[in-house]
């Protein structure tokens, strides 16, 4: 049986990064095989691009030139190790994907929409998510649970760039045709996130066989 690609989008903040290592625990603790991936990284390769991606010595790096790490970064993820282990029958998990490219670099940053699908598709080859669980955060409360031990490259933007990408999260949830997208409200207790997720994807049509 193929597995399932599932991922997690959302502002600085928001809690990706725990809400999938808890969702990670709970469907290996059920006996499934998940792989925990992130964007951008994941690789050897991707791992060097996200150094120079997030490096706050990069300040001046030109947006056409971001969106092209993120997607050879992205690139290399899908053939080394989504379509591979999605074909093996894993659970997939992903923090952030395409998703946050739209967001970052079409409404943060105002490079051409259309454009940025298109790049997307090309890194991809087509690989879309099955499930995308949007944690939505206040940028406010987002930048100040990110930035306690300092801020990154893109943590350190001004807060009108990450209301405009938060913006752009909601606005990309709400025009998606497909049951997809599913947004939480992510300014609630941890544990409270958690359970809100897990019933998400217990009825999700996309993890009908797997969890049910």
């Amino acid at each position: 049986m193929a597995g399932v690609f599932v991922t997690f989008e959302g502002g600085e903040g928001a809690g990706k990064s725990t809400q999938i290592e808890l969702l990670a625990d709970k469907l290996r603790a059920r006996g499934l095989a998940v792989t925990a991936l992130r964007e951008p990284g994941g690789t050897v390769v991707g791992d060097r691009v996200r150094d120079l991606l997030l490096d706050p010595a990069h300040t001046g790096l030109d947006p056409r030139a971001e969106l092209l790490l993120y997607e050879a970064s992205r690139a290399e993820l899908v053939a080394e190790e989504i379509v591979p282990r999605v074909a093996a029958g894993d659970v997939v998990v992903c923090d952030r994907f395409t998703d946050s490219t739209l967001a970052y670099q079409g409404f943060g940053r105002g490079l051409d929409i259309d454009g940025i699908r298109a790049l997307n598709e090309w890194a991809t080859g087509g690989v879309t998510p099955d499930v995308t669980i949007l944690l939505d955060v206040d940028p406010a409360l987002g930048l100040a649970r990110a930035t306690g031990a300092g801020a990154d490259r893109l943590e350190a933007e001004d807060v009108a760039f990450h209301v405009r990408v938060r913006e752009g999260f909601l606005a990309l949830a709400d025009a998606d045709p497909t049951d997809r997208f599913v947004v939480i409200e992510a300014d609630a207790p941890v544990e409270e996130v958690a359970a809100a997720v897990w019933e998400t994807l217990r009825w999700h049509p996309a993890m009908r066989g797997v969890l049910t």
